[in-house]
């Protein structure tokens, strides 16, 4: 529970460099955007949405990625340095207090790898919740699937751009409240990992 009495969630969803095989040599796998969007769980509302653009320093974002994303490296070098970016979401988005969620766990480890290989302090509390795993279990699927994919079987609309931060967080939050309406979210007692 906020400060403010209600039950806050952030759900996040990064973009980062990609290429359609290999990273050229040298290169690795960054971070380049943050989507945040809050979710009231007791409201069943979501409140807000946020972007951080992240420069990336160890790679450039690739044709495949541009196309994938619609980031250009143009973009990107406006963003913020990662150490800058994780400070935000501690400081602005309360990010070590608040539980959060995202879709898989591949945003919480691709955060442990950059935040360990930079030597920046982890900004996110332990409170995760993997949302693939609690949709897939509500729904008695046996295979995970995509949030594209989790949005048409809900009966929900794709809002914005596939692999866009901003917009997968939204659509994300969008399927944690279906879950919350259904009684399938796990409350603190009974939190997923």
């Amino acid at each position: 529970m906020d400060a403010e009495g209600t039950s806050l969630l952030n759900v996040v969803d990064v973009e980062a460099t990609c290429w359609e095989d290999r990273p050229p040599p040298g290169e690795v796998g960054e971070i380049i955007e943050i989507g945040l969007t809050v979710v009231d769980l007791a409201a069943r509302e979501r409140l807000a949405r946020h972007r951080i653009l992240v420069r990336p320093a160890r790679s450039s974002v690739s044709p495949f990625c541009t196309g994938l994303t619609g980031l250009t490296q143009d973009e990107v070098d406006t963003g913020l340095s990662f150490a800058e970016a994780c400070r935000a979401l501690a400081a602005e988005h309360r990010a070590g207090q608040r539980p959060w969620a995202s879709w898989g766990d591949y945003d919480r480890r691709q955060f442990t790898r950059q935040c360990r290989a930079t030597a920046t302090p982890y900004p996110f509390g332990s409170r995760h919740t993997n949302a693939k795993a609690v949709f897939t279990e509500a729904r008695g699927l046996h295979k995970r699937p995509g949030m594209a994919q989790a949005l048409a079987l809900a009966g929900l609309p794709l809002e914005g751009r596939h692999h866009r931060g901003e917009d997968d967080a939204w659509n994300i939050a969008a399927l944690v409240l279906a879950l919350a309406e259904d009684g399938a979210w796990p409350t603190a007692e009974r939190a997923a990992g």
